[in-house]
């Protein structure tokens, strides 16, 4: 059974009592104001990432000699890994002021160690060190911004009910904003409850890792890099 966003907009104008559920009918210009607002809450949820539920894979290949990539609508990546054949390796993630302002030289091509993140215009653009020097599948997990909706689209084929649920009562609270009056208080309460839940669905991974480049790890390091090119002898 599906569930349109022309219905969501309407249980959201009922929600906040601006439109009577026994005596009223949501008007076009209505429909159109509230899909506008949808869309605005769903884009502004790229802001705060913690209220976006899902966690996604993406794919490309590495360029050689390329050190930036665009993602589309990657809001907060959390892993970032490359391949040789059917290896998979990890890398570390650095923050701006080391990745971008430490001493380097620029041009080495070898296995991408390091990577770091920028949000830009409708996305996010990736930056590995040292430059690819083959074509590396990358692998990214993290959160994505959410695409705009239409009025005749099935929510229920991009969110779960409790994302639609939670999403009635953002709106509701919209509505009641747009048009100057208070939010009823059993419903602000009920927002106030979803917004909290929706931040405890995927949070981050907050699991903290000691790496060393002088004993084995996960990870690569130096002589992975400099000498076995991500390969290492066997035991």
């Amino acid at each position: 059974m599906a569930y349109t966003v022309t219905e969501l907009i309407n249980r959201a104008y009922y929600l906040s009592q601006v439109v009577s559920r026994e005596l009223q009918t949501v008007t076009g210009q209505q429909l159109e104001d509230a899909l506008v607002w949808l869309n605005a809450l769903l884009s502004l949820k790229s802001a705060y990432s913690r209220v976006i539920p899902y966690y996604q894979q993406y794919e490309f290949n590495a360029v050689v000699g390329q050190e930036e990539y665009f993602v589309p609508n990657l809001v907060q990546p959390e892993t970032l890994t490359f391949n040789i054949g059917p290896v998979r390796y990890s890398t570390m993630p650095q923050s701006r002021r080391p990745y971008f302002g430490s001493g380097r030289v620029d041009n080495i091509t070898s296995l991408p160690f390091n990577w770091h993140f920028e949000r830009v215009l409708n996305g996010s653009n990736i930056f590995l060190y040292f430059l690819p020097d083959a074509a590396y599948p990358i692998k990214i997990w993290g959160k994505f911004g959410f695409d705009n909706v239409t009025l005749n689209q099935d929510l229920l084929l991009t969110f779960d009910e409790y994302y639609i649920d939670y999403l009635r009562y953002r709106l509701a609270l919209r509505i009641c904003s747009e048009f100057g009056i208070p939010m009823q208080p059993q419903a602000m309460a009920e927002l106030e409850e979803l917004e909290e839940a929706m931040t405890d669905v995927s949070p981050p991974d907050m699991t903290l890792t000691k790496v060393s480049n002088l004993q084995g790890s996960t990870g690569i390091n130096w002589g992975d890099i400099n000498i076995g090119r991500g390969w290492r002898p066997g035991n």
